[in-house]
C-alpha cells in the first residue's frame, strides 16, 4: 500500500496516518519557497549594483523590458508546470506512469513550439513593443531577452511533470541554478559595458541577457534531472507506477488504450491556458506599468530620459515585492495536485486540512511583507539604491504583497477544484482597473498615482478570489473575526519598527555617512519587526501551537524554546477554536 491509500492491486486500502495532510503539503512547498527565496534574493540583490553602476535611466530601460522576462519566469515557474502537474498527477493517481509520460512528451512539444514562436514575435516586432511602451531605447533588451523562450518552456515541462509526482527537488534546483547564471552573466556584461562607456540602451539589454543565459542553464539541470530519474521513474518496471505520498513510484498493470494526441491537445489546452492567465497576476500588471507609465509622464510634460528615469524610481520597491510573490507563486505550485485529489475524494475535512493552513499562513506572511516593507521604506530605499527619492511610492506599493499573495495563493486553490477561469477573469479586471488607474492618476500624481492604483488593483482580484472560493469550498477559509488578531500584530510591528528607525536616523553618530547610517537603521528595524510580530502573533493567540505543529522540526526545536520564553501558552489552541 503507498501513502495515498492505494494499494499495489488497485483496490483502496486505509492511508498511512499524515499521508496527504497539511504538513506533508507544507513540507513540499517549503522545499519551492526556499529555493525561490535564495533565487529571488539573487535576482533583487543583482539589481543594487545595475542601479548604483548605471544609474536610474538605465534601470528605467531595464525594468521596461524586465516584465517580459518577468512574464516568461511566470510561465517557466507557475503556470504551465501546473497545468503539466495536473494532468500527470491524474495519470499516476490512477496508476498509470507511462501516460504520465506520455504527457510529458506531449507538453514538452506543445511548449517547445509556442516558446519558439513567441520568440520569433518578440524579436521581429521589438522596435513596435518599444514604442508602445513610450521607451524606444528598450527595443534592444526586448530582442536579448526574447532568447529566454527558447528554453525556459521546455524547462517549464520538466518541472511540471516532477511536480506532479509531488517531488519539489527538480523544481527547485533549477531555479537556483537559473537564477545563479542569470545574476553571473549579467553582472558581467554590466561591468564590462559600463567600462566600454556604452549607451543606456546597449547596458540595459547587456543586463537582461542575463535572463536568457540563466534559463539555458536550468534547462540543462532540468534535462539532467529527467535524464536521472524522470525516464526510469517506474524503478525498472516498464509500463505504470503509482505515485507514493513521497513522491516514490510503485509498479502497477499496465494500461488501457492511450488517448489521442487531438484529444490531449485539446484537454491540455482548456485547462494549461487560464492557469496561465491566472498565474500571471504580477507580470500581466507590471506590464500594464509598462506600457503606460512612461507614457503618462510624456503626457505629463516629462521628457524621455526624465520619464525613464522616474519609472526607475518607482521600480525601486518593485523587486522586494517580487520576492514575495514569487516565494507565494512557487509555494502554491504544490498546491493544486493536492487540492485536486482532495477534492476527488469528496472529503471537505480533508480538503480544509490541506487548503487552510496554507492560506492562513499566506495571509500572516502577506501582513508582515506589507506592513513591514512600507514601515522600511525609506532606510530601504537609501541602504538599496543610495537615494530617499521615490520613498512615499515605495512604501504605498509594499502592500501590494499582501493583495498579490493572496490571489496567486487563492487562484492555485481554485484551479486545483477546477475552476480554472476565475483567476484568470479576476486577473483581466484587475489589469482593466490598473489601466484606467494609471491613465487618471500618473498625470495627477506621478508614480505614487502607479503606486495607489496597483494596491487597488490587486486588492480587486484577491477579493474577487476569496468570494468565489467562499461559494464554492467555505470550508478552506477561516472566520473572518480570526483575521483581526494577525492584523492587530502587525500594526504593532510596524510600530516597533518606526520607533528603532526614528531612535538610530536621529543619533547623534555617523552624520556623514548618509548610506551607512540608513542602512544600520534598516537592518535594525527588520530585525526588530520579525521579533516582534513573532511575539504578537504568540502572545494574541494569532498563531496557535497546532498550526506551528505543521512546521517541521517544532516539537523538537521550537516549541522548548518558545515556552521558556512564555511565548506559548501551556494549554494549546486548536485551529477549530482559532480558525
Amino acid at each position: 500500500m503507498d501513502n495515498t491509500g492505494k494499494r499495489k492491486d488497485g483496490r483502496k486500502g486505509k492511508p498511512k496516518p499524515g499521508a496527504g495532510t497539511g504538513s506533508t503539503l507544507l513540507k513540499g512547498a517549503a522545499i519551492l519557497g526556499m529555493a525561490t527565496v535564495i533565487s529571488k534574493l539573487l535576482g533583487t540583490l543583482q539589481k543594487i549594483p545595475l542601479q548604483n553602476i548605471a544609474g536610474d535611466e538605465v534601470f528605467g530601460i531595464y525594468n521596461a523590458v524586465y516584465p517580459l522576462y518577468l512574464f516568461i519566469l511566470t510561465l517557466a515557474s507557475a503556470g504551465f508546470p501546473i497545468a503539466v502537474s495536473r494532468f500527470v498527477a491524474e495519470a499516476a493517481g490512477q496508476g498509470n506512469m507511462a501516460e504520465a509520460r506520455l504527457i510529458f512528451r506531449r507538453a514538452a512539444w506543445i511548449l517547445v513550439l509556442t516558446g519558439t514562436a513567441g520568440f520569433a514575435v518578440l524579436y521581429t516586432a521589438a522596435d513596435g513593443i518599444a514604442v508602445l511602451m513610450g521607451v524606444e531605447a528598450a527595443a534592444t533588451g526586448i530582442r536579448s531577452v526574447s532568447f529566454a523562450l527558447l528554453a525556459a518552456p521546455l524547462m517549464a515541462a520538466v518541472r511540471g511533470y516532477f511536480q506532479g509526482l509531488q517531488d519539489m527537488v527538480p523544481t527547485a534546483v533549477t531555479q537556483v541554478v537559473e537564477q545563479v547564471m542569470r545574476v553571473a552573466v549579467m553582472l558581467l556584461l554590466l561591468f564590462w559595458l559600463t567600462g566600454r562607456q556604452e549607451a543606456a540602451d546597449r547596458i540595459a539589454a547587456g543586463a537582461v541577457f542575463g535572463s536568457a543565459a540563466g534559463a539555458a542553464a536550468g534547462l540543462l539541470a532540468a534535462w539532467w534531472f529527467w535524464i536521472k530519474r524522470g525516464r526510469t521513474s517506474t524503478g525498472g518496471v516498464d509500463g505504470n507506477a503509482t505515485v507514493g505520498g513521497t513522491g516514490q513510484v510503485e509498479a502497477t498493470a499496465l494500461p488501457g488504450k492511450q488517448e489521442p494526441a487531438g484529444v490531449f491537445l485539446r484537454r491540455f489546452a482548456l485547462y494549461a491556458v487560464p492557469v496561465c492567465l491566472g498565474s500571471l497576476a504580477m507580470p500581466v500588471l507590471t506590464l500594464v506599468d509598462t506600457f503606460t507609465i512612461p507614457r503618462q509622464l510624456i503626457a505629463a510634460g516629462e521628457g524621455a530620459s526624465e520619464a525613464s528615469r522616474l519609472f526607475g524610481v518607482y521600480n525601486h520597491g518593485l523587486p522586494l515585492v517580487q520576492l514575495v510573490t514569487m516565494v507565494a507563486t512557487s509555494m502554491a505550485a504544490a498546491l493544486v495536485p493536492a487540492v485536486a485529489q482532495a477534492k476527488a475524494t469528496r472529503d471537505p475535512r480533508l480538503l480544509a486540512t490541506r487548503v487552510r493552513p496554507v492560506l492562513r499562513f499566506t495571509w500572516l506572511a502577506g501582513l508582515a511583507a506589507a506592513f513591514g516593507l512600507a514601515a522600511t521604506a525609506l532606510p530601504v530605499n537609501v541602504m538599496l539604491f543610495a537615494s530617499p527619492e521615490g520613498w512615499p511610492a515605495m512604501a504605498l506599493v509594499s502592500f501590494t504583497a499582501l493583495f498579490a499573495t493572496l490571489h496567486i495563493v487563492s487562484g492555485c486553490v481554485l484551479q486545483g477544484l477546477g475552476a480554472v477561469r476565475v483567476p484568470a477573469r479576476s486577473l483581466f479586471l484587475a489589469a482593466a482597473a490598473k489601466t484606467a488607474g494609471n491613465l487618471l492618476l500618473v498625470p495627477a500624481w506621478g508614480i505614487g498615482g502607479a503606486a495607489a492604483s496597483a494596491v487597488l488593483a490587486y486588492g480587486l482580484a484577491s477579493a474577487l478570489n476569496l468570494r468565489t472560493l467562499k461559494s464554492t469550498a467555505p470550508e478552506t477559509l477561516a472566520p473572518l473575526g480570526t483575521l483581526r488578531r494577525p492584523v492587530a500584530a502587525a500594526c504593532v510591528m510596524a510600530l516597533a519598527v518606526l520607533a528603532v528607525e526614528w531612535s538610530i536616523l536621529h543619533l547623534p553618530w555617523g552624520q556623514g555617512h548618509f548610506r551607512l547610517r540608513h542602512t544600520v537603521a534598516a537592518l535594525a528595524a527588520v530585525a526588530a519587526g520579525a521579533a516582534v510580530y513573532g511575539a504578537a502573533l504568540l502572545k494574541t493567540g494569532a498563531l496557535t501551537e497546532a498550526e506551528l505543529a505543521l512546521v517541521p522540526g517544532f516539537h523538537s526545536r521550537w516549541k522548548p524554546l518558545l515556552r521558556r520564553w512564555r511565548l506559548l501558552p501551556e494549554t494549546p489552541h486548536s485551529i477549530s477554536k482559532e480558525g
